[in-house]
């Protein structure tokens, strides 16, 4: 099922969230490029379990569903809000959580936001290389924003063409299917 799913994860630690939003809307945008279902999760969908958890196994079942939807999914679109010039520790803990090899050669869309233009290389001093590790294949554009990039809740005309670029990188490598559905978390 996973295979032909675009998953969005969050590092949010508290709803209602910005960075869910986002990272909701650009998961929406390639699902629907693609033609492919979505669904986005964050790190309260993964429970209690997370915290004490030092493998995948230690999760409970429905935190376990979670963290096989991520890796078995088409493509990735992650996101964290930056806290001192970094992704949540509990978003870190998520993929420290993962084998090495979970995620080779997926393709994963960056995003981050934070508070002003101070974090704005959260994505490439952070993100990028936690997913390098992973070999992941990492969209070149990255998008990073900020509170003041949105107005009524719709993005800024300069972040909307970070998007729109990021989302023709992308479907270079996520192959375009007819059908493009939302998919309730369960």
């Amino acid at each position: 099922m996973s295979n032909n799913l675009i998953v969005g994860f969050s590092g949010n630690i508290s709803r209602p969230s910005s960075t869910r939003r986002f990272v909701e809307s650009v998961t929406e945008a390639l699902g629907r490029q693609a033609g492919l279902q979505h669904v986005v999760f964050d790190v309260e969908d993964l429970g209690s379990s997370l915290a004490a958890a030092r493998s995948v196994a230690d999760l409970d079942p429905a935190a376990r569903k979670v963290i096989r939807t991520i890796v078995e999914a088409e493509a990735l679109v992650v996101g964290s809000p930056t806290y001192k010039g970094s992704y949540t520790g509990l978003f870190k803990h998520v993929f420290d959580l993962l084998d090495p090899s979970d995620l080779r050669g997926k393709p994963v869309l960056l995003t981050a936001t934070g508070g002003g233009d101070r974090h704005s290389l959260v994505v490439e001093h952070q993100l990028r290389p936690l997913f390098a590790f992973f070999e992941a294949f990492i969209l070149p554009t990255a998008i990073y924003t900020s509170g003041r990039d949105f107005t009524d809740g719709k993005p800024s005309v300069a972040i909307q063409a970070r998007v729109n670029q990021a989302l023709a990188e992308a479907s270079v490598l996520v192959k375009p299917r007819l059908g493009a559905t939302a998919i309730a978390a369960e």
